[in-house]
């Protein structure tokens, strides 16, 4: 045994010694690609400047990419040529850019420009914060191509501040932006301006000789440009740079700021639900409801629920699909905790803590019809042991400005529960369809931002996030729901989320009002 484990050995260390021994000649030879991508040209910069040759680019003397730098709008740095371009491996995800100052002749060069740009003996240095290549000149750039569809993604203002390296000279979109603080009606963009897309502040500059710089603003909007570094206070800032008027996409023109947001719920008691459910809400600003009413709807889509199929008059519906609930009386302050549903008050359904000393602005007995959708109609909800579904298809909750509620009128805050049911049908202008109308919340938008197509329902176009049943049944969970909406910027600034917590029949107000509860800033 011992001599056949010593032949083994021996034959393995006979077989380790040929293949070291293994030519020069036997590999395969190779030659460096002429061009560096963008990706990796940016990494040979350690905070020094660099003198580019063969050796630091890996036998590389060029770059390549698609010009996005445009001089004719006087809204960029003079003399650079900025190109981006992805690395074959990595994708979108290896998107970077480079700005290549050429002088004069980088007025030559228009989005969609695909060049080459021979890059050896030039000198990679930051310049006032953007990392450029300095000391080249016109004659070391040949255009390919034009007119070549320019590679733009989403960018966000989180990962933007954050990474500022990573998106200098790139070509980005930021949606549905704000301006902080907002701007009045008179206001253009010349100058430095800040922008808010729910995630961070972002410097909007615009220098005062571009040719858009007297351009007013919309209130809300997406925003196509290329980020441009800039150092402040030996810090490196990124700034958002347009490059024309119409990189500019119009989400809306006015405010249009809550004056209360919904919080939480609990759909399912432990116990019976009747009388027992109730809606959660927060006020973002003080509120007399009985000089400025609201109404609640709520909406059960059991699938023999009637009336059946597409709700043509969507929340106004009535029957078993909508109930709703008028707020006319009672006060409430900014920041404040109240509540809407059922006659009985209680935290957990029967024989559970009383919270009858909390802000109640409406509670009902709903084993009665509910209050009229409009004056030109008699249509009602009908009396129910229940406002939401606990299982099956969706049910959703709408809060609404006034006590007038049709078809066209579209709630200042929805929430949605799962996604089963007849609830949307696709349609042409002017209605879009028929559904439940939705409105600009943290999770849904009355205009695609991507595509700027109107989707005014739920389900339709990017208007699918829903929250999800919690189960088991009948165990007394209440939705917290979280996020945080600012009342200086008039939008939310983190998306709501679902957090369940199970009640008993001792819990208490503060369980649900607490850590995790909506912010309202």
């Amino acid at each position: 045994m011992k001599k056949i484990l010593k032949n083994a050995l021996y034959a393995l260390v006979c077989m380790a010694v040929i293949i070291s021994c293994k030519r020069d000649s036997d590999y395969v030879i190779s030659t460096p690609s002429s061009f560096i991508p963008n990706f990796d040209l940016r990494k040979i910069y350690t905070n020094a400047d660099v003198s580019l040759n063969l050796e630091n680019m890996r036998g590389a003397s060029m770059v390549k990419g698609q010009v996005i730098s445009d001089h004719s709008t006087r809204n960029l740095p003079s003399g650079l040529l900025i190109i981006q371009n992805t690395r074959i491996v990595g994708g979108a995800d290896s998107l970077r850019g480079i700005a290549i100052n050429i002088g004069a002749d980088a007025a030559k060069y228009v989005p969609g420009d695909s060049v080459h740009v021979k890059i050896e003996g030039g000198v990679l240095k930051r310049v006032d914060g953007s990392l450029q290549i300095t000391g080249k000149s016109g004659a070391d750039v040949t255009k390919i191509a034009s007119g070549k569809t320019l590679f733009n993604t989403r960018g966000f203002g989180n990962l933007i501040t954050t990474y500022p390296d990573r998106y200098d000279c790139t070509l980005l979109t930021i949606y549905k932006c704000t301006f902080n603080p907002t701007l009045s009606s008179s206001e253009t963009l010349s100058g430095e301006k800040t922008i808010n897309d729910g995630t961070a502040d972002l410097t909007l500059a615009t220098d005062p000789s571009a040719t858009f710089a007297n351009v007013k603003p919309p209130y809300s909007g997406n925003y196509r440009g290329i980020i441009i570094n800039k150092m402040v206070n030996d810090k490196i800032v990124p700034q958002h740079r347009l490059v024309n008027p119409n990189d500019i996409s119009p989400l809306s023109s006015t405010v249009d700021a809550p004056e209360c947001i919904i919080s939480g719920f609990i759909s399912d008691v432990n116990g019976g639900d009747g009388n027992n459910e109730y809606v959660q809400l927060r006020a973002t600003k003080d509120i007399n409801f009985a000089v400025t009413p609201f109404s609640l709807v709520v909406s059960n889509n059991a699938g023999a629920s009637i009336p059946t199929g597409v709700p043509a008059q969507g929340w106004a519906t009535g029957q078993q699909r909508t109930y709703k609930i008028n707020l006319t009386s009672g006060t409430v302050v900014k920041g404040e905790f109240f509540y809407v549903g059922g006659i009985n008050k209680l935290i957990n359904g029967a024989n559970s803590t009383s919270i009858a000393s909390s802000k109640w602005i409406r509670a009902l007995d709903y084993n009665k019809v509910s209050d009229r959708f409009n004056s030109s109609s008699t249509v009602t909800g009908n009396a129910t042991t229940g406002l939401f579904a606990n299982s099956g298809n969706a049910f959703g909750m709408a809060l609404f400005r006034g006590i007038e509620v049709t078809q066209a009128t579209a709630p200042i805050d929805v929430l949605w529960v799962h996604s089963g049911g007849s609830l949307y049908q696709i349609g042409a202008a002017p209605n879009y369809g028929a559904g439940y109308r939705i409105g600009n919340t943290d999770v849904y938008d009355i205009i695609n931002p991507q595509t700027l197509v109107p989707q005014p329902y739920y389900r339709a176009g990017t208007n699918t996030q829903s929250l999800t049943y919690a189960l088991p049944a009948d165990a007394g969970f209440f939705y917290v729901l979280g996020g945080a909406y600012d009342t200086k910027l008039n939008k939310w600034v983190k998306a709501r989320t679902q957090t369940t917590i199970i009640l008993s029949k001792t819990s208490t107000i503060a369980e649900i009002e607490g850590a995790n509860a909506t912010e309202v800033r």
